[in-house]
């Protein structure tokens, strides 16, 4: 077995409540807290586990809020407390990955990091730590490394990532700059993207030397630098960490680290690409939760939940669970169902993505007890 790599400290970001999956995903019980793969363990376990021959078991911070810090612990048990990272309110991925870099650069100078989502599947170990480890060497050179997605469809559901002239690292054969970041396309600009194979799906993973890191916050966004660099003056001292956060939490800027490091590093020539030959889903809808247990058999509905009573007659899609109702479903395609004590959701693979809409809805209408 490898060993770990020298000077790397993975940081799981586990935040977001998952909207797209609701009623499943709730504010108390998000994403990462379920096993979406019947796997036997939560996506968090599932990441930790993939992470920790990379790193060593105490070489990883998890990024999270207040709320969910037992249920993490309970989850990581032995995670070293120094590593656990509470955020009061959500402030997005520059906040958190840019805390935690500003933290751990405190306690080692030379740190390389890598952010990784608390809440995606990766199938695929040995071509993940291939993956991985090039994105190291990419990042000990002075680079900002993310790593892509060679697409397997014309997506509509992620972001892109456009390969530019190739990288010479020693250590990291594939590496390439990246030309440019594109958004979600609509379904023609999908298919051209996929024919082109220069483009990879944007996987949201980050490694940099934690100083290279922030010094691209500086640049960008030199409000949220100052902030996070007051946070972490105070962090380790346990007297001062909470009332630092609570001054200074609730003024740091509200930015994807997309939008605040990636893209602005990519026009400057500073961000490079390794391709990650690996399976991967951010498991973003529950068209994608259907896929990624009917394994690959488009007519088959796929059924998640301890003790599900469902029937079937001639459907495909999904059921999940989470009462001891009896569900039948007869003759229907792509038919999403998901059952839960206080809420029911009904709808198709097509509209998957409007989940987040209700969960809108039920905001302005005041029925946030359901969320």
């Amino acid at each position: 077995m490898a060993e770990p790599i020298e000077n790397f400290y993975a940081v799981i970001p586990a935040g977001g409540i998952g909207s797209r999956l609701w009623p499943l995903s709730r504010a108390d019980a998000p994403k990462f807290l379920h096993d979406l793969t019947g796997s036997g363990q939560t996506l968090l376990r599932d990441t930790w586990d993939r992470l920790e021959p990379l790193a060593g078991r105490d070489r990883i911070a998890v990024v999270t809020g207040r709320a969910h810090r037992a249920a993490v612990e309970k989850e990581l048990p032995g995670i070293p407390d120094k590593n656990v990272i509470l955020e009061s309110e959500p402030r997005d991925s520059a906040a958190a990955i840019g805390l935690a870099a500003a933290i751990l650069v405190r306690r080692e100078p030379d740190v390389i990091i890598g952010s990784f989502a608390a809440d995606h599947v990766i199938r695929g170990t040995r071509l993940f730590d291939h993956a991985v480890r090039q994105a190291v060497a990419v990042a000990a050179a002075g680079y900002i490394c993310t790593i892509g997605i060679p697409p397997v469809e014309p997506s509509v559901g992620f972001g892109y990532i456009q390969k530019g002239d190739e990288l010479d690292v020693e250590g990291a054969p594939e590496a390439a700059y990246v030309a440019r970041f594109v958004e979600k396309p609509n379904l023609e600009t999908a298919r051209e993207y996929f024919a082109d194979r220069s483009f990879l799906w944007n996987a949201g993973m980050f490694i940099s030397r934690a100083d290279v890191l922030l010094g691209e916050i500086s640049e960008n966004q030199p409000h949220l630098y100052a902030g996070l660099m007051d946070l972490a003056d105070a962090w380790d001292d346990r007297d001062a960490r909470g009332p630092a956060v609570d001054r200074i939490w609730p003024t740091i800027t509200k930015i994807a680290i997309d939008y605040a490091v990636a893209e602005p590093a990519a026009e400057k020539g500073r961000l490079a690409v390794i391709p990650g030959h690996f399976e991967w889903d951010d498991v973003g809808d529950f068209a994608s939760l259907a896929k990624l247990n009917s394994h690959g058999r488009k007519n088959d509905l796929a059924i998640l939940g301890e003790n599900a009573r469902v029937l079937v007659d001639a459907s495909s899609g999904i059921v999940v669970s989470q009462t001891h109702r009896v569900i039948s479903v007869i003759g229907v395609k792509d038919i999403v169902i998901v059952d839960t004590e206080d809420a029911l959701l009904v709808t198709t693979s097509e509209h998957a993505q409007r989940v987040k809409g209700v969960v809108d809805a039920l905001k302005l209408t005041g029925q946030g007890d359901v969320l």
